[in-house]
């Protein structure tokens, strides 16, 4: 894998000639003008592939952003494919943008905080509809994988494993998906989820939050197995309004707001 270009380094090119501030959103957050930023010098030509990025802080400095700002834009650039994060090496240009979906940042749907409770919003339907359609085949269905991700999810509050926590609650939404055996509901809240990812695990601040999560996770599961459709929409519902919340909270406490979703609104 090639470490470097020829010639002049990317980050050295004037910033004017670098990129173009009107593929900016107006109004975005740090993180999605950096992504963007990025992108521009991938798709320009001053990164290729295979070429290593500048380090976490290099680019904060350069992109004048914070390195917050920096880990959030690299990680959505990573769920996209765009970039490859190699452990104790680096970050590394992974595809060129022509190989991505190019309107996905500038729709806003990973970094712009503005969108995050519309983003919201679609995974908690779809959320919704999954359990609806579990409970309505529940006679048919094991739920034991589903069962231990809740025991796992308890069993990590009890040892204070904040990260098993958060792993355990994906693990739980993993297999509902999986359960309603509909692979495009199963895609479409997979790619939901991981838009939200970074937002999902800033979420989980104390034990309290993860109690709560853990009793809505618990009522769901009872709501399914009994195969009670309208139990399971209530639970799941309830859930995705806490979640809703919780990640308002979160953006508002790192000083960004953004609007209400069809819940909060309510």
């Amino acid at each position: 894998m090639r470490i470097g270009g020829a010639g002049q380094s990317p980050w050295s090119v004037p910033e004017e000639e670098q990129f173009s501030e009107a593929s900016l959103i107006d109004g975005s957050s740090p993180s999605a003008r950096t992504a963007q930023l990025i992108l521009a010098a991938i798709s320009g030509g001053q990164l290729a592939v295979g070429e290593r990025l500048p380090s976490e802080r290099s680019l904060a400095e350069k992109l004048n952003v914070g390195r917050s700002a920096v880990r959030e834009a690299l990680s959505a650039l990573e769920i996209l494919g765009i970039v490859e994060v190699m452990p104790g090496s680096g970050t590394y240009v992974r595809a060129s943008t022509s190989a991505v979906l190019p309107r996905t940042l500038s729709w806003g749907l990973l970094l712009d905080r503005g969108s995050l409770s519309e983003l919201s919003e679609v995974r908690g339907a779809l959320e919704v509809c999954a359990a609806v359609s579990v409970a309505r085949r529940a006679v048919d269905l094991d739920f034991s994988t589903l069962r231990t991700t809740v025991d796992d999810q308890r069993h990590a509050i009890e040892s204070g494993d904040t990260a098993g926590y958060v792993k355990a609650d994906q693990a739980f939404h993993v297999e509902l998906a999986r359960l309603s055996e509909n692979s495009l509901l199963r895609y479409l809240a997979a790619t939901a989820r991981a838009l939200l990812r970074v937002w999902i695990e800033r979420q989980v601040r104390d034990e309290e939050q993860m109690l709560t999560a853990l009793h809505e996770h618990e009522e769901l599961l009872d709501a399914l197995v009994s195969g009670d459709e309208s139990a399971a929409d209530e639970a799941m519902r309830r859930h995705m309004s806490t979640a809703a919340k919780r990640m308002a909270a979160t953006n508002v406490s790192e000083g960004y707001v953004s609007s209400p979703s069809a819940d909060e609104r309510s």
